[in-house]
């Protein structure tokens, strides 16, 4: 069978719903770890636990189930305690596909990934919460570890709707309240927004001893304006508008899109910030793999 986290995304997408692709996605990314840095997955054993809702059924010790009749899983690296909090952007910018038979929106890769992100960090024990906003705060979960805190996030994610404008300080803001020690955020955006406002909340997590990683995603449509005709360009949060040309415009559309990237890049990098930025046409498993190297330095 082919591994899901390395399909296309839309495709993937279509094999269900949030739930059902993120379990996909991430048995097939864990699957493909030669050397990982979650704990649960190195060849060293440390001990076992009993086992919960969501654990992989290989890491069951089957000889203690025939001993005791008890479930319990193996166990292989130090308990790292992390508490982490994704950071999702709903708001209505999030929703735009430049070709929908081709490409999930930046909204649908987003919960997806989130989903994943968050199976992935409650497996290996790590507390796990959410923050979705558009102009405001739509869904919060604070970091748990409890049985069935994956489930709650999932159902948080599935409710979202990308509907309002941007204040992505505001939620980060609340992050800082959240995560009282150390901890991770992980920030997924398509990253229009105000970008001192935004630098300054990040810069701040950062000063705090957070671990910050920015998922700056983008439609394929955003980076390379196609398409040759005359033709009226829409904001989707405010509604302004302006006709122009592709044609005429294309070389300097190019130019921008590359110096808002490349400023995003410089700005997080120079603080000791993750910077991704990623393509909704990206297989989830590339986007997964990014994350855990900023895991494994956290570690």
């Amino acid at each position: 069978m082919s591994r899901l986290d390395l399909l296309d995304p839309r495709e993937v997408a279509a094999l269900g719903g949030i739930e059902v692709v993120a379990r996909g996605v991430v048995e097939g990314f864990l699957a493909g770890l030669h050397h990982s840095p979650y704990r649960g997955f190195s060849v060293e054993f440390a001990e076992h636990r009993p086992y919960q809702p969501g654990d992989e059924l290989r890491y069951l010790d089957w000889k203690i189930l025939g001993r005791r009749d008890r479930l319990y899983v193996k166990q292989y690296e130090e308990e790292t305690n992390l508490r982490a909090t994704l950071v999702l952007d709903v708001s209505r910018s999030m929703a735009w596909v430049g070709s929908p038979e081709r490409w999930l929106s930046k909204f649908d890769y987003a919960t997806r990934l989130a989903a994943a992100l968050a199976l992935i960090l409650l497996r290996q024990r790590d507390a796990t919460g959410l923050i979705a906003f558009d102009d405001e705060v739509r869904a919060l979960v604070p970091p748990r570890v409890r049985p069935g805190q994956w489930f709650l996030l999932v159902r948080e994610l599935t409710a979202l709707d990308p509907r309002g404008g941007t204040a992505a300080e505001t939620a980060l803001r609340r992050v800082t309240d959240l995560l009282r020690r150390r901890g991770m955020v992980l920030f997924l955006s398509d990253l229009l927004v105000n970008r001192d406002l935004v630098l300054h909340a990040l810069h701040y997590l950062r000063h705090r001893g957070h671990h910050v990683t920015v998922f700056h995603l983008m439609d394929p449509a955003e980076v390379e304006l196609s398409g040759q005709a005359e033709a009226r360009y829409v904001d989707p949060e405010t509604g302004e508008s302006v006709v122009a040309s592709a044609r005429d415009l294309r070389r300097e559309y190019r130019a921008t899109v590359d110096r808002a990237v490349a400023g995003w890049r410089r700005a997080c990098r120079s603080s000791g910030i993750g910077y991704h930025r990623i393509t909704t046409e990206t297989p989830f498993g590339h986007a997964l793999r990014r994350a855990a190297e900023g895991r494994a330095r956290l570690g």
